[in-house]
Parts: C-alpha cells; structure tokens; sequence
C-alpha cells in the first residue's frame, strides 16, 4: 500500500493528471514515491508509444501533425513542470555569475531571453527528432519510445539521492531528505526487467535499449560534474533541467539509431 501511495504522490507532483485527494507526506512514502520514479516514467512512455501507434495505424493524418501531437503530449503530460526548471536553470547559467548569484536568479519568477531561447531550441530539437523518427518508424520504434521516460525518470532519482543539495529548502531538498540508502537499489530491478524483456522481443531490441542506456549514461556523467560546478548541487529546477536534458539526449539517440542502424 505505501509504494501505491508513492507512486500517486508522484503523480500529484510531476504529472498533469488531476488527483485532488491529500495524501500523507510522511518520509516513508516519500521514500516509495523516489522508488516509483521510474514507472512513472513507464506510464509516460506507455502512453505516448501507444498513442503514436493508434494514430499511425488508425488516422489519416500526415507525418508532421502526427509528430506535432507526440512533441504536445511530451509537454502536456507534465504540465511543464521540467521545462520551467529547464528555463530557469538556462537563465542562471548564462548568466555567467558566481555559484550563489546563479541560485538567486533561479528563484526569481522573471524569465529571461536565454530561458527563453534555451527553451526553443530544447523543443525544436525535441521537435526534429519526433518528426524524423515517425517518418522512419517500424515495430521496434514504439520500444524505444517507450523507455525514453523510464530511463530519465531512473536518472532523475539518482541524481536526487546522490547529489549534493545547492539549497536546504524548495521541492529537491524536500525529497532528498527522506531519501534512504537503499531508495534506488530497486532501479536496478526494473533495469534488468526492463533489458530481459527486450531480449525475449529480440536480441537486436536489446542492443538498442542498451545504446540508450549509454546515452544516459553519459548524460549522469556530464550532470554529476557540471552541477557542482556550476550550481554547486541540486535544486529543484537544476533536477527538472537535468530530466529534459537526458529525454533530449534519448530522443536524439533514438533518431541516430533510425538513421544507421534500423534503417
């Protein structure tokens, strides 16, 4: 029951979905809500492969509208939330100050012109890569698809437990502090079911699924050097920046793979 309740916090705080009922905040499932991360992010990707499928095989309608609607649900069913961490975060970085000037500029409610321009170069790019992949699709597309968020949603829990806060307040540091040991062990349950499923599907499923996992993989790496470097630990925003730009690098991965080897 606890993990239920956990992962129903997780939607109330990083979805759209609508879930008036208030539910206890206690750190115990605080600490099953983190452990739930990563099949929110399994819903996620559910929906939007299945949607792809259903209006590719049951809709007249043309390449660009169809990867229009899947670039919309990418942002509709987060309501957002990432991408205002992903704006304020652009507009601390490029404001080229030191750590602490950067963080007040993240609280401040004013959006700048580079939030502004990182934002539409995120969802241009984000955008491309929709639309070339649904011109390309074949069966393995709606797989790939569907882990884009599955993997992301396991980053953004470890980057949560493991990182060092910038800030001892706002929504990171309220869920790193109920944090446990043991909160992301079981990602590598999910992992593993993840890769053995692939592997039943086709061995050459599971070769891709693995060239996602090092794109991923690659992106922690670059995330766990530059946030203290340039924030000094996480925030809020800087978790919500770090999930874009890994879904970014899985789309762009997922868009290479179509190119050279699925093609």
């Amino acid at each position: 029951m606890s993990a239920l309740i956990g992962f129903i916090i997780n939607l109330q705080f990083f979805t759209a979905i609508p879930i008036k009922r208030e539910f206890p905040m206690d750190n115990k499932y605080l600490h099953r809500s983190i452990q739930t991360f990563p099949l929110v992010g399994l819903l996620f990707g559910t929906l939007m492969s299945g949607t792809l499928y259903l209006l590719i095989e049951w809709t007249p309608f043309s390449t660009g509208a169809i990867a229009f609607m899947i670039w919309l649900l990418t942002i509709g069913l987060t309501g957002g939330l990432h991408l205002d961490g992903w704006i304020d975060a652009s507009d601390a970085f490029f404001s080229y100050r030191d750590k602490q000037k950067r963080l007040e500029i993240m609280k401040d409610p004013q959006t700048g012109a580079f939030g502004v321009l990182s934002v539409i170069v995120l969802l241009a790019a984000r955008y491309l890569f929709i639309y070339e992949i649904v011109e390309k699709s074949m069966p393995y597309t709606y797989g790939l698809i569907l882990v884009i968020p599955f993997i992301s949603k396991i980053v953004m829990g470890v980057v949560l437990c493991r990182f060092p806060l910038a800030k001892q307040e706002g929504l990171g540091a309220y869920f790193q502090k109920a944090s446990r040991k043991n909160s992301t062990r079981v990602y590598w349950v999910y992992a593993a079911a993840g890769l053995m499923a692939a592997y039943l599907i086709s061995p050459a499923l599971l070769w891709q699924f693995v060239w996602m996992a090092t794109a991923a993989y690659l992106s922690f790496l670059f995330i766990r050097k530059k946030t203290i470097q340039w924030f000094g630990g996480i925030t809020g925003d800087v978790l919500g920046a770090s999930v874009e730009g890994v879904e970014l690098s899985l789309w762009f991965t997922v868009w290479i793979l179509h190119y050279f080897v699925m093609g």
